[in-house]
């Protein structure tokens, strides 16, 4: 099934003469396919390199304008996969922009963590980082009707949403497809990293995280099951962010006592890596964690949509020393939003705490009828 991406506008409108445009997203998200699409729609002559081919790294050794202009010649717009493989590549693509009249410069990267520390600092003010994830419901829809959108939902939760999954048909190969990804792909990303060489231990915290999904946890008490340190904990759980494998959510106060924020809630950015970490790929009829497989697929796409459009949302949960809780709280310019998850239909009245502290706060439960309005 051949998708288009809702990035590709925004990418065409920020690409512009000296600046340097940046697409951070997993391995086999779809970033290559991405700049691909945009290049057929870009009428100016293109130079393509990749990170991972070591001629790219010989062109581009050399760190001189001179260099750069040969290379270059009379192209218009520079695209390189995979940047973050290149060394000192945002010392190079600085000079690049800095010297270079009119070039434009499209780069992919499947790591924050060596874009961030290679690429941010030389080109703050003059790139745009835009991320790509696996494939929305919002993109989903533009190639379904409603009926095969509700019917493909229960595959979703179990099996995520990665482009190459919609070209596979057979349950067992998408289990293999998924089983690789998480285990060899996007672990060999960490593991990459000096010093990080406990795969089980790496392992382990992921299913742990992956048990745990939507609960809060305790860093100290993950060290303590693991026999690993805290600091450990952390710097594993800031790798995985880093590689797009998971992220956390705050819990949400205005310095009131009986709120909980010191601990996070962690989610998987895609539901079929979350499941193939814990080999889980029951069908929903058979599963006891529904309920954590929805929370992490409504706060993902959520997430998606108001990326792709560009919105400016901070996101919480909520929660009390007594237990009363709600799932996601978005604050727009102090403006609250809160959105309690129901896998059935039920009715969810606002948590009491919540309404008498919060009274301007709108309050909406999103179950299986108005899930869509949400998510796209």
């Amino acid at each position: 099934m051949d998708i288009p991406r809702e990035l590709e506008k925004t990418i065409l409108k920020k690409l512009k003469p000296n600046k340097v445009v940046a697409i951070l997203g997993a391995r086999r998200v779809g970033k290559t396919e991405l700049i691909s699409a945009i290049s057929k729609n870009i009428s100016e002559k293109q130079l393509w390199l990749n990170g991972d081919d070591i001629e790219t790294h010989n062109l581009l050794a050399i760190q001189s304008t001179a260099n750069f202009k040969r290379l270059l010649g009379d192209t218009q717009v520079l695209i390189i996969d995979e940047a973050q493989e290149i060394p000192n590549i945002g010392k190079k693509l600085k000079l690049m922009v800095d010297t270079i009249p009119e070039i434009k410069v499209l780069i992919t990267g499947s790591s924050a963590f060596e874009i961030n520390n290679q690429v941010g600092e030389p080109l703050l003010g003059r790139m745009s980082t835009l991320h790509l994830y696996p494939i929305a419901q919002m993109e989903f829809s533009k190639q379904e009707n409603y009926l095969a959108t509700k019917s493909n939902l229960e595959e979703r939760l179990i099996f995520g949403s990665y482009p190459e999954l919609s070209n596979i048909t057979n349950k067992d190969d998408k289990i293999a497809y998924l089983k690789e990804l998480a285990h060899n792909q996007l672990l060999r990303d960490i593991l990459a990293f000096e010093g990080i060489k406990k795969r089980d231990k790496i392992v382990a915290l992921l299913q742990m995280i992956a048990f745990r999904t939507g609960s809060e946890i305790s860093l100290e008490g993950l060290g303590r099951d693991l026999q690993i340190s805290k600091n450990t904990v952390e710097k594993y759980l800031d790798l995985f962010s880093k590689v797009f494998i998971i992220y956390s959510v705050s819990g949400f106060s205005r310095n009131r006592d009986n709120e909980i924020t010191k601990m996070k809630k962690w989610f998987f950015v895609d539901n079929g890596i979350r499941n193939a970490i814990i080999n889980s790929f029951n069908p929903i009829n058979m599963r006891d964690d529904i309920g954590k497989l929805w929370e992490n697929y409504l706060n993902s796409e959520r997430i998606k949509a108001l990326h792709y459009k560009e919105k400016h949302v901070l996101d919480y949960f909520w929660r009390t020393h007594n237990k009363q809780e709600i799932d996601r709280i978005e604050d727009i310019n102090e403006n609250l939003s809160a959105f309690e998850y129901k896998w059935k239909s039920l009715k969810t009245k606002i948590p009491t705490e919540f309404a008498k502290a919060y009274p301007n706060a709108s309050f909406e439960v999103i179950d299986q009828d108005n899930y869509l309005d949400f998510i796209t």
